[in-house]
């Protein structure tokens, strides 16, 4: 008996390959696995957005294909509560959230650890590409191999004890592979569509969506230098640095979002992709969390991403009071959206990250009232 087949992991079953994959690596190298379907929205079932049903039917199949024992559990009423209530709270203010954080945070390495421990796992699992290794007593979260798939910039809230008891199987795999691996393994997954959207709810048209919670406030579109331009039927449907949507044109090349005024609810945009008013040499955040479970000795210098798919960019780290930081960069960053994640890296290592409060381009023209 090898001392993997003591360990028992639970891993989150999505009905999608990555999660498949994940499971039967972690089979086949001896652990005693055990796979979870987590169902976490039930507003609007029927409109098949979510396809629950159809991703719980690929996860019994793959499941029953590997020979190990899936189990169900619903968390739609922490999903609630916990992320969805404050997803609409940030958009209903005209800020961006970013639900993958908070979903991660609250749900998939809080609720699903605490049940998977009720049912007596050692461990759990996920198919997120991401990597942990252990340094002086502390779990490190490292970028995964592939770049084009890695996750780490959704995980960086997570602390020490749910890394500890957190394994990343697909860490060194890149998504090719994993699909190759489960064709040849015989999982009928193995070419389904990764899924987009909205953490646990999929993909909408998300105006629609939002609609359906929030009471759309219209308002005026303006110019940065004031000029009046249209109208928009609510900020929270506009994010910084937004080009489709805005319903205007004229000579001068295509408009682009600059700013909110959630006081007086109008929407500001600029002409240009790099307008002056897109960008900005420094940010604010708070909500800060470190993987280390501290900060680094501040001021800092690292490198720090405002998207989950832009490119590292050098910055230094200053302490502001109550736990905040500005984040001043070594270049201009264009369109830093409040509400959004700021993700710090040294190298391979994910430091932490925190929520973006604003920016230079904002705090310039707003001051204390930026959004």
């Amino acid at each position: 008996m090898s001392e993997n087949s003591r360990i028992h992991v639970m891993v989150g079953m999505s009905g999608g390959v990555d999660s498949s994959v994940a499971a039967m690596l972690l089979r086949d190298q001896d652990y005693r696995v055990t796979g979870m379907f987590m169902k976490n929205w039930e507003e609007d079932d029927s409109g098949g957005y979510c396809a629950a049903a159809e991703d719980l039917a690929d996860a019994e199949t793959v499941c029953a294909k590997l020979g190990i024992p899936l189990r169900t559990v619903n968390f739609s009423h922490e999903y609630w509560t916990r992320v969805f209530s404050r997803f609409l709270a940030e958009y209903d203010a005209g800020r961006t959230p970013n639900p993958d954080v908070l979903c991660n945070r609250e749900i998939k390495f809080r609720e699903f650890l605490d049940h998977a421990r009720t049912l007596g796992a050692d461990l759990i699992a996920t198919g997120h590409y991401a990597g942990l290794t252990q340094r002086q007593g502390r779990q490190e979260l490292r970028r995964a191999r592939d770049p084009g798939k890695d996750q780490s910039y959704f995980l960086h809230a997570l602390d020490q004890q749910a890394l500890r008891s957190t394994l990343f199987p697909l860490a060194d795999r890149n998504k090719s592979e994993v699909r190759h691996l489960a064709e040849q393994a015989g999982l009928p997954v193995h070419a389904k569509k990764d899924s987009t959207g909205i953490c646990f709810i999929g993909e909408r048209r998300f105006k629609e969506f939002l609609q359906s919670y929030l009471r759309p406030r219209p308002g005026e579109i303006r110019s940065i230098e004031g000029r009046l331009l249209g109208q928009h039927d609510g900020l929270m449907y506009h994010t910084i640095g937004q080009r489709q949507g805005l319903g205007i044109g004229g000579p001068g090349g295509p408009w682009y979002v600059a700013a909110k005024d959630t006081a007086r609810n109008i929407l500001y945009v600029a002409q240009g992709q790099d307008h002056p008013s897109l960008l900005s040499q420094w940010l604010r955040a708070d909500q800060l969390s470190w993987i280390a479970g501290a900060p680094p000795r501040l001021p800092h210098r690292c490198t720090a991403k405002t998207r989950y798919r832009q490119l590292d960019q050098p910055c230094l780290i200053e302490p502001l009071e109550q736990g905040a930081a500005r984040v001043r960069f070594d270049q201009a960053q264009r369109a830093v959206a409040p509400g959004q994640a700021v993700v710090f890296y040294e190298g391979d290592v994910c430091l932490g990250g925190g929520t973006i409060l604003d920016s230079e381009a904002l705090s310039e023209r707003f001051g204390d009232a930026a959004a």
